[in-house]
Order: structure tokens, then sequence, then C-alpha cells
């Protein structure tokens, strides 16, 4: 996986809204296997995945359903944030 922006962070955090929030656990989880896959693709054949891009999460995001939060700073779309904040620090080893 390429390094993480907020723009990632925000991209994901949308995919999540759009799914039920009993599925948002799995959605996070497919986004970081499709953003792995996408990157192993971009080393090994020298260009982007055709679905899931160069391995950053945006692109993986943006291969899927999204939507924007009511306002900002709602609850729902802060939860998604932070699912997404703490799925990826499980994902990555400590620095």
């Amino acid at each position: 996986m390429r390094p993480v922006t907020l723009t990632d962070l925000a991209a994901a955090a949308r995919v999540l809204l759009a799914l039920p929030e009993s599925q948002r656990a799995a959605g996070m989880a497919a986004l970081i296997a499709r953003t792995e896959t996408a990157d192993r693709h971009r080393r090994e054949a020298g260009r982007g995945h055709p679905a899931y891009g160069h391995g950053t999460l945006l692109e993986a995001a943006l291969a899927h359903p999204s939507r924007d939060p009511d306002s900002p700073g709602a609850r729902d779309y802060l939860a998604c944030l932070a699912q997404v904040t703490e799925a990826l620090l499980r994902h990555s080893p400590p620095a």
C-alpha cells in the first residue's frame, strides 16, 4: 500500500458511509485488500491495476459507491473516519 494521505482517509470513509453499519468492517477490509493487490500489481507489472489503480487507498475507494456526509463533522462520518484509521493502524506494522 502506498503512503496514506488525508484524502485517502476521507475517500475510504465516504465508501464506508454508503454501506450499512453492519457491513463497514468487511468493506474496509476489502478496500485494504484491493489496495494491496493494486500496489503489488504496480510493482510487478510496472503499471496500475485495471480496476484498483496504483496502490493508493484513494484509487481503490474511487472504484466503489460512496456517500457524502450530511454535514461537516457529522457523527456517522466521523465514526467511519475512525473505523478507517483503526483498520489502517491494525494493518500497518509499527515503524
